[in-house]
């Protein structure tokens, strides 16, 4: 069901940085606007400029100029703290690298973003994603102890604990062989689906964007027409 008032939305974000041989345009006044609910590839190239836009939404860096709201709320116009704040409150993420705490066990792991927002239940809840995730076998263990694909599973379960409403994957196939990664995105699909989440994927994966509902083509930091 469309509504009025986007989920996510970029106007007129551009990025820059400083480089040796003076500055870098990384985007330059993209334009997006993501409903509830939606699944939204974001493809390109290879340093076209996918990840840096994604980062940018998420409120994980700020944009050159340019302004982004997310679930109401203006990135922009927030300072880190305050963009934290929002991305621990709407936002979950599953990495090309998991990024997983190593002193952390399975079930630790998925437990952490509920435990540092103060919320209560924590491990019941880790509890039953984990089930989700058909990881509850394994939930005492330390991410060394687990194989890449277990350890994105149980990345994909951190990212859906909380609910967020929104969550961003980036790559989230890259480190993983073909079959493994083709089970890691069915789940990753699936769990969408039952929680009505809107995904947004950075993927270099044709069959990965083809599942999403549309497509956002980035190239040289541009939306492609």
């Amino acid at each position: 069901m469309s509504i009025a008032q986007p989920v996510l939305r970029a106007e007129k974000i551009s990025k820059q940085v400083s480089s040796p041989e003076g500055t870098l345009a990384i985007l330059a006044d993209v334009d997006l606007s993501i409903q509830a609910g939606e699944t939204v590839a974001i493809i390109g190239a290879s340093g076209a400029g996918k990840s840096t836009l994604l980062a940018l939404l998420a409120g994980l860096d700020e944009p050159t100029d340019g302004r982004i709201w997310l679930n109401g709320a203006e990135l922009t116009a927030l300072d880190e703290d305050g963009r934290a704040a929002v991305r621990a409150q709407h936002v979950g993420f599953v990495f090309q690298s998991f990024h997983l705490v190593p002193s952390l066990t399975a079930i630790e792991n998925v437990m952490l973003p509920l435990e540092l927002a103060g919320k209560s239940g924590a491990r019941e809840a880790a509890s039953e994603v984990l089930e989700r995730v058909g990881l509850m076998p394994r939930r005492e263990h330390y991410p060394r102890q687990l194989s890449g694909g277990e350890q994105q599973r149980v990345a994909i379960a951190r990212a859906f604990v909380t609910r967020p409403a929104l969550l961003f994957a980036d790559e989230p196939t890259g480190n993983l062989d073909s079959a493994t990664g083709e089970r890691i995105i069915e789940l990753l699909f699936e769990l969408n689906r039952g929680a009505q989440t809107t995904l947004v994927v950075v993927t270099h994966d044709n069959a990965i964007a083809q599942r999403c509902g549309r497509t956002i083509r980035i190239d040289a930091g541009k939306v492609a027409a």
